[in-house]
């Protein structure tokens, strides 16, 4: 069903692969919402994944761009702005990736340069977004600019690495730069700390499904989905929300707001029992 929340705005989203991806089932939802977008990610991530078909599905151009390169930023939001004419509404950063992780390097033997590329693709990209949006003037006021990150900021999570660390950095970008933002041009910046979900990305971090089972017996309304999650945004880039920014903003059944629930336990005593 569809509110036409986003009937005649503008935007740009970064980082949707394939239809696991929550920035795919982002553009689905701002298709049906009235939204006009554009699409992008790396070239290596096109050829692996499948954006031409969201592109199609929902008449959006594809710009080719590796968001830790402010040139191609500036490309992005350069070409956006032509192809709608002037500034945009709404950005989403669903960006993030960890050598460390991906190769199974325990944070207490970290590689760093592999860390520094962590940081630099999965927050700096932010920083460099938002500094390229402001610096061309590239957002109207009242604009929305999301980011996506996790509860690993806050709390540690077993195999999540050094993406911990950059979603700690990715949260506190959109406070510096959501003050900023927010006095000299009404433009809000958020980020939404989603429940585990299975996206390729998400895949790929060690223990995902004991994880997904956990938070899902631990949230008293059950992980949010990847079109939950869409739907969310979809109100932070609406009207609807014109006075929330800097902030971080759980999504997740409850999950970051728990101890201990009735089906944790009793599953945990279980293990007790099989150990007896």
């Amino acid at each position: 069903m569809s509110y036409n929340l986003l009937k005649g705005k503008k935007g740009i989203i970064f980082g949707a692969l394939n239809d696991q991806s929550i920035a795919w089932k982002v553009a689905e939802k701002a298709h049906e919402e009235g939204a006009q977008f554009t699409l992008s990610n790396t070239p290596v991530a096109l050829r692996l994944g499948s954006l031409d078909e969201l592109a199609k599905k929902t008449g959006s151009e594809i710009i080719h761009a590796d968001a830790t390169n402010v040139a191609d930023i500036e490309k992005v939001f350069e070409r956006s702005m032509e192809i709608f004419g002037g500034k945009i509404d709404f950005v989403l950063h669903s960006i993030g990736m960890s050598p460390n992780v991906r190769k199974g390097i325990p944070y207490d033997d970290i590689d760093y340069p592999n860390f520094l590329k962590t940081l630099d693709i999965s927050a700096l990209s932010f920083h460099k977004m938002l500094q390229v949006a402001r610096k061309m003037d590239a957002i109207n006021e009242w604009g929305s600019v999301v980011a996506l990150s996790y509860v690993a900021a806050q709390r540690t999570l077993f195999g999540y690495n050094d993406m911990a660390d950059a979603k700690s950095l990715l949260e506190s970008i959109a406070r510096s730069f959501g003050y900023i933002y927010g006095r000299d041009k009404k433009i809000r910046i958020n980020t939404i700390s989603q429940s585990p979900t299975r996206t390729t990305a998400g895949s790929g971090v060690s223990g995902i499904d004991t994880l997904i089972d956990f938070t899902e017996r631990m949230s008293p309304l059950g992980n949010a989905t990847a079109e939950d999650c869409a739907d969310y945004c979809i109100t932070m880039f609406s009207d609807l929300t014109r006075k929330v920014t800097m902030q971080n903003l759980f999504h997740d059944g409850g999950f970051s707001s728990m101890g201990m629930s009735y089906k944790a336990i009793t599953q945990y005593n279980k293990s007790f029992d099989e150990c007896e």
